[in-house]
């Protein structure tokens, strides 16, 4: 299972035109390192320990799968990029960008190019008052003080004022939250649930994952297709039909929008697959008295990866019942898909080929995914 961290991180400008280098900083931070899940506001603050022009200063959370070592790496290399040029000599100096990790967790660290908590942190109220705006109840792990009460007691009396000014936040430039319902759709280990769960953390959604490990007959038909695949299909069918009613008819205040990691349709392909014909037949006609009443996604995404990659990620996950599974029926599955996908007319599809991404490993292509579906 991945960790995801929480790193508090203070971002200050001096230099040209700092509310653009504050928020080059951000879209960098969050291309590079994950989530940006809270931004405080920015304020004016004069220089501290050198004559120079005031300073634009902020503070950020990130949520990243990155470790702390890699984190800082990654923002000196930011730094670099936005023209920061760090002196080997001492004292300080007016700077395009500056970036310092405030808090890593909870954690304490100490190496040559980190020390966590920052260990002025305390003293000064340019850093203290953005962090105040989003951690207020934050608790300091070395002083086991929270950042309000840091605040009171700083010995730090310079004076600082909230800029006119707001830095945005990367991800609402994706519009998904536009939409009131997402599914997405894909062959057996194709990222279905991992890209259904990335956008909700990502975008404040709703998430619906279809419950298949709760499904006792589904290590059967892997053992004894012929014998199980009706029932099992059945149990797929009810299960879903009565998970979507249920989801989708709940109001949820606190989520933007609804993304599941299938469609209800997908029990119609799989089971023209692993039927006979006439049986078939007959759960065709039960489906469609389900399916009418069923809310359709307003975006529905077919992730395609070609048959190597699917056996890939299949042995990846170590399903036991799964360990079996030949190209062939993956190749059904796939040509079952593009039919359906073919012939209907009542959705907004959008099919994308991930064959040589991998959107878990590597947020690039996580976030090119994104671009692809947005294009929608």
């Amino acid at each position: 299972m991945i960790t995801t961290h929480n790193v508090y991180i203070a971002l200050g400008s001096n230099k040209g035109d700092k509310l653009k280098h504050l928020q080059d900083a951000v879209d960098l931070i969050f291309e590079k390192l994950g989530r940006i899940e809270a931004i405080a506001k920015v304020y004016s603050t004069p220089a501290l320990g050198f004559r120079g022009d005031d300073f634009f200063n902020s503070c950020l959370l990130l949520q990243t799968e990155y470790d702390a070592q890699t984190v800082i790496n990654t923002l000196l290399e930011i730094e670099k990029r936005l023209g920061r040029e760090r002196s080997s000599t001492s004292g300080y100096a007016s700077r395009t960008i500056d970036l310092d990790v405030l808090f890593f967790d909870e954690e304490q660290i100490e190496s040559e190019l980190l020390v966590v908590p920052h260990p002025r942190l305390h003293e000064r109220n340019f850093v203290l008052q953005p962090l105040l705006d989003i951690a207020a109840k934050f608790t300091h792990p070395k002083f086991n003080k929270t950042i309000m009460q840091l605040m009171v007691e700083s010995p730090d009396d310079s004076v600082l004022e909230p800029a006119n000014v707001w830095l945005k936040n990367p991800i609402k430039k994706y519009g998904l939250s536009k939409l009131n319902y997402i599914a997405i759709e894909g062959n057996i280990g194709a990222g279905k649930t991992s890209l259904a769960t990335k956008i909700s953390n990502d975008f404040n959604a709703k998430l619906i994952l279809e419950r298949f490990a709760d499904n006792p007959f589904l290590p059967k038909f892997y053992e004894d297709q012929q014998r199980y695949a009706f029932t099992l299909e059945m149990s797929f069918l009810a299960d879903r039909y009565q998970q979507i009613s249920d989801d989708l008819s709940q109001l949820d205040l606190f989520r933007d929008f609804i993304v599941s990691d299938y469609d209800i349709y997908k029990s119609l392909i799989f089971s023209k697959i692993t039927l006979p014909e006439d049986e078939f037949r007959l759960y065709r006609k039960l489906f469609y008295l389900m399916y009418k009443d069923i809310a359709k996604p307003e975006l529905y995404i077919y992730l395609y990866q070609n048959t190597n990659r699917l056996q890939e990620n299949i042995k990846k996950r170590g399903r036991d019942y799964e360990k079996n599974i030949e190209n062939a029926y993956l190749e059904k599955i796939n040509a079952g898909y593009l039919e359906f996908l073919k012939n209907q007319s009542e959705l907004n599809v959008k099919m994308i080929d991930i064959s040589d991404k991998d959107f878990v490993k590597h947020r690039e292509d996580y976030l090119w995914l994104l671009r692809e579906i947005e294009l929608s």
